[in-house]
């Protein structure tokens, strides 16, 4: 694992390395690890815009004003929406878009364990879509002079609806995404939705559904980073939502035992945003320390990708912000000679055309 300082050091030099204005969405960032990861991207960067989207304006009125203490050279947009409805995806995009030409950092952690099943779900496109849905539409348009759509968070620079501006940084724009990396595990083809999978196999389904979109997307998009991280355990208030006696009994024993074992909010929210700009996890396109976030610090290699390469572009992550081992990668390998990443990709937009009748916005 990379030590705290470490993270703080390189965090510290954001403001020097990386260019002014930074602008950054949070997906579900009113509570918890997006929050925690919010907050530090406004403490470190200079003169940052950040456009956080969460269900309670109460909660966003609260950070906005905590944000702005922490770096009043900052702007702070809170747009309140429930994100895990396909169409409001969209209106969310829609409405961003109409105000800026670059994004620099997407960063989703939207979701929350049910009561009934202690599934991660989003209501109307279950799981994998909603969150695909904003990689789709937030994505630089390579192929076309129509916007199509990215992803899931770190910074780099992002084109809207075909135009081609300087990027900040010589990679175009990161994704991370909040959920369960290195979990990956067998799909079920016929059942991608996971309906008839068995309950304790639909994570590591999920996963790697999320891992291969990922890969298919980045084939378009080789200036991009996308990560995926597995935070580990949080104390954040995930286990609110869920209801019945597992949950009273799990609330019980995190609050005894918490403290003890969880990484504390903030230095998770740390971790993330040094996930978000480190050059160690660089984009396919740049090839070792080349100016694609804050340059390493001594000792610090750049991180392997989902294929096993140094730096390829697509990084499922631990805890340790390390990437996963030999096992996964195996996996991975299996589903790519299979046609797997085609496969998921066109499964995912034959849901959006389902849903909405368009591929993206």
């Amino acid at each position: 694992m990379a030590p705290l300082t470490a993270v703080q050091s390189s965090n510290s030099r954001i403001a020097s390395a990386l260019s002014p204005r930074l602008v950054a969405v949070f997906v579900s960032a009113i509570s918890g690890i997006g929050e925690a990861s919010l907050k530090q991207f406004a403490k470190h960067a200079r003169q940052p815009r950040a456009y956080f989207i969460g269900r309670s304006k109460d909660a966003g009125d609260r950070i906005t004003a905590e944000c702005k203490a922490l770096n009043p050279e900052g702007e702070y947009v809170f747009i309140q929406a429930d994100v895990s409805l396909i169409r409001v995806v969209d209106d969310v995009c829609e409405e961003i878009e109409a105000k800026e030409k670059t994004i620099n950092i997407l960063f989703l952690t939207a979701g929350t364990l049910n009561g009934r099943t202690g599934m991660y779900t989003f209501s109307e496109s279950v799981k994998l879509e909603s969150s695909a849905r904003l990689v789709k539409n937030v994505f630089p348009a390579y192929m076309s002079q129509l916007h199509s759509a990215l992803s899931s968070s770190r910074v780099l620079n992002l084109e809207m609806l075909g135009w081609r501006k300087k990027a900040l940084m010589t990679r175009e724009m990161d994704l991370l995404v909040v959920f369960a990396a290195g979990k990956e595990g067998p799909i079920d083809k016929s059942d991608f939705q996971a309906l008839r999978v068995p309950f304790l196999s639909i994570r590591g389904q999920l996963c790697s559904l999320i891992t291969l979109g990922h890969e298919a997307v980045a084939k378009e998009a080789p200036s991009v980073s996308f990560i995926r991280n597995f935070p580990g355990a949080v104390m954040t208030s995930l286990l609110d939502d869920m209801k019945g006696v597992l949950a009273v009994g799990l609330r019980l024993v995190f609050g005894i035992v918490g403290p003890w074992i969880c990484m504390p909010i903030e230095e998770c929210g740390e971790r993330h945003l040094f996930l978000a700009t480190s050059t160690k996890y660089s984009p396919a396109s740049v090839q070792g320390d080349n100016g694609s976030g804050v340059p390493l610090a001594d000792g610090m290699a750049i991180a392997k990708g989902t294929d096993g390469e140094l730096g390829s572009g697509v990084y499922s992550v631990g805890e340790d912000g390390e990437s996963t081992g030999p096992k996964v990668e195996k996996l991975l390998a299996k589903f790519r000679n299979e046609g797997m990443v085609e496969q998921v990709w066109q499964h995912t937009e034959e849901e959006f055309k389902r849903i909405t009748g368009k591929e993206a916005i």
